[in-house]
């Protein structure tokens, strides 16, 4: 895939609200990680599966790697009786039980619903029923909402403002406010994941009404057309994610369908430098050691979690080359250059980046969806963040000889590594070297 197919990005000009309500701000300061149900099991999953996935993301260290939280999506849901209150169905025997077998693993549990009367599946959604819902999700220690568009747009939006796309808009505003202020009624922190597809532009106004990520896009499958797509339309949204608040590209899938490993690892490292939600949906039983090495890369977490808060942002791109850029915490920052598509690229550019650095690019790469993503620090001699891969020693132009580490990197020939300081600049040379991570390179 070139990227002379790249999806045209909009424009928005509108800023970002200020003063979050004040729940929102206690949960999400870093993009929430953790695991959905969705990808892997669809509609047929089941207690059993969510308390084995808890057992899984323990015992395969993706727990003390940051996955905290275990979601259900969607079809847990039953029928309201006479009250309006939800039960849950044969798959879920009790709710509450779940809950305190997720906590009791140190973990946290999600939960999903629909401003409509119907959720995507057909299930029963929360219109009508906002705050007997919230109250339900409280006393159930529900610690993460998914409230999924669905259902909402031809029983409301359209019914109620045919071909009045504005009035339209309105409507979906005003359901996500209204389950907004009924979380934050029950006084429990709970995580509100908007799932609306980006329609309207969700960064310009869910922070406002308490939303801690949004979704900026339709969905993701597990095919690398696919996700690039999504990553594409990313560039110019950085500015609308912080701590508290973030961009949404939606779930990953890596290890799901048929990927290859360098499109695995480029999808988990670019949506580090997006400073994403990290929420897998992988088979986690029969995950294979290569994906759980993905999944748990401990400096690429880093990069996602730094607490700065601060998403990364497109600084250049030409033909199938990208490079990427990312503010981290103590003036260091993280730098991704990615060969997207299916050719041998020869590549030399001098980026101008914000902040008048420049940098010049030399590398080449070969094979589909390869990532080189950098890390450096910027305070003095010894304050680079460590890394498990090579150290490659480079000339920092206007100083001292200093040292920076492969973080990722993907097959065959890699893209010239990059290192940034808040002065100093520097091009890594693009030969290739054994790497403990995903092992070795071709020269």
């Amino acid at each position: 895939m070139r990227l002379s197919t790249r999806l045209c990005l909009a424009v928005f000009t509108a800023a970002l609200a200020t003063g979050l309500p004040a729940l929102a701000q206690k949960v999400a300061q870093t993009p929430p990680m953790g695991w959905n149900s969705w990808n892997y099991f669809f509609e047929k999953v089941s207690d059993k599966d969510i308390r084995d996935s808890a057992d899984q993301i323990v015992a395969t260290g993706m727990k003390d790697a940051g996955y905290i939280y275990v979601n259900i999506d969607d079809t847990w849901e039953g029928k309201r009786d006479g009250s309006g209150v939800l039960h849950t169905n044969d798959k879920f025997p009790d709710m509450k039980a779940l809950a305190d077998y997720v906590h009791s693993k140190g973990l946290k549990i999600g939960i999903y619903s629909s401003p409509g009367p119907k959720t995507c599946a057909g299930y029963e959604g929360s219109l009508g029923h906002e705050e007997q819902d919230a109250k339900m999700y409280a006393e159930w220690g529900i610690d993460y909402l998914k409230y999924d568009l669905c259902s909402f747009i031809p029983e409301v939006m359209q019914k109620q403002a045919p071909h009045d796309n504005a009035a339209q808009m309105r409507l979906m505003h005003a359901a996500y406010d209204k389950m907004a202020k009924a979380l934050a009624a029950t006084g429990r922190p709970i995580v509100l994941s908007l799932c609306q597809y980006g329609w309207d532009a969700p960064w310009e106004w869910a922070p406002a009404l308490g939303g801690n990520l949004w979704r900026t896009t339709g969905d993701i499958d597990p095919h690398w057309d696919r996700m690039y797509a999504i990553l594409e339309q990313q560039a110019g949204l950085e500015k609308y994610a912080g701590p508290g608040h973030w961009n949404d590209p939606d779930m990953l899938e890596v290890g799901n369908g048929k990927l290859s490993l360098a499109e695995n690892r480029a999808h988990f490292s670019m949506w580090a430098m997006l400073a994403a939600p990290l929420l897998a949906g992988n088979d986690l039983p029969h995950m294979k050691p290569e994906i759980r090495a993905i999944l748990t890369n401990r400096d690429v977490i880093a990069i996602d979690q730094d607490a700065l808060g601060k998403q990364g942002e497109r600084v250049y791109a030409d033909g199938e080359v990208e490079v990427w850029s990312r503010q981290l915490s103590g003036g260091a920052m993280a730098i991704a250059v990615l060969a997207a598509g299916d050719e041998l690229v020869r590549h030399r550019q001098r980026v101008e980046e914000t902040g008048a650095h420049r940098v010049d690019v030399e590398g080449r790469a070969a094979g589909h969806a390869e990532v080189a993503l950098h890390q450096a620090g910027s305070r003095g001699e010894d304050d680079v963040r460590r890394a498990g891969g090579d150290d490659d020693e480079v000339d920092v132009v206007g100083g001292h000889a200093r040292r920076f580490h492969r973080l990722f990197r993907g097959v065959g020939r890699e893209v010239g590594g990059l290192l940034v300081r808040r002065r100093h600049v520097a091009a890594a040379d693009a030969g290739a070297r054994e790497n403990p991570f995903i092992g070795g390179f071709d020269a």
